[in-house]
């Protein structure tokens, strides 16, 4: 059970329930549920996150949610990125492989991506300019950016929503 209210369309103010109806398509999910207990934070929040990335490629972007988010242990976002992973492309075995931070399966594009998002995670304070000599053979002084900002964002996510006690709004998947 979530450790706050989670705010439901019936008792949502009009500001709210417009994002609901409008940018959520009327399917907003328990993060949003629980943001909208602060407006204006959930109406600058979704399109922050929509633009997050999204200079990467679609399976890069959903291996880096994945890999923080199996790194945190947090339930919550590894649902929600499996089923949309599914829609790249990635698999079960793909899962199992980023889970286990055995990245030897990817490309040497995404492996650099993924060994970054873990150092990033895990010991920020000991990124180096030689990480950065790694990603520069592959992405762009924007992607880098955009590779930085997406680490970045899954770890607020994952320190979000699990802590909260959000629940996954779907069938989940065995992983």
């Amino acid at each position: 059970m979530a450790r706050i209210g989670l705010i439901e369309a019936e008792n949502a103010t009009p500001e709210v329930k417009e994002i609901y109806e409008k940018t959520l398509r009327g399917k907003p999910g328990n993060a949003q549920k629980a943001l909208a207990h602060r407006p204006e934070m959930l109406k600058a929040f979704l399109p922050f996150y929509a633009s997050v990335g999204r200079s990467l490629d679609r399976k890069l972007y959903e291996m880096i949610y994945l890999c923080v988010s199996f790194i945190n242990g947090c339930h919550y976002c590894q649902q929600h990125h499996v089923a949309s992973s599914k829609r790249v492309g990635l698999t079960a075995e793909d899962w199992k492989a980023l889970k286990g931070g055995n990245y030897a399966r990817f490309t040497e594009k995404e492996q650099t991506a993924l060994a970054y998002a873990e150092k990033l995670t895990r010991v920020s304070r000991d990124i180096t300019d030689a990480d950065f000599e790694k990603l520069k053979k592959h992405f762009s002084d924007a992607e880098i950016l955009d590779l930085h900002l997406l680490i970045g964002l899954a770890n607020l996510t994952n320190r979000f929503t699990d802590p909260l006690g959000l629940k996954v709004e779907f069938p989940e998947e065995k992983i």
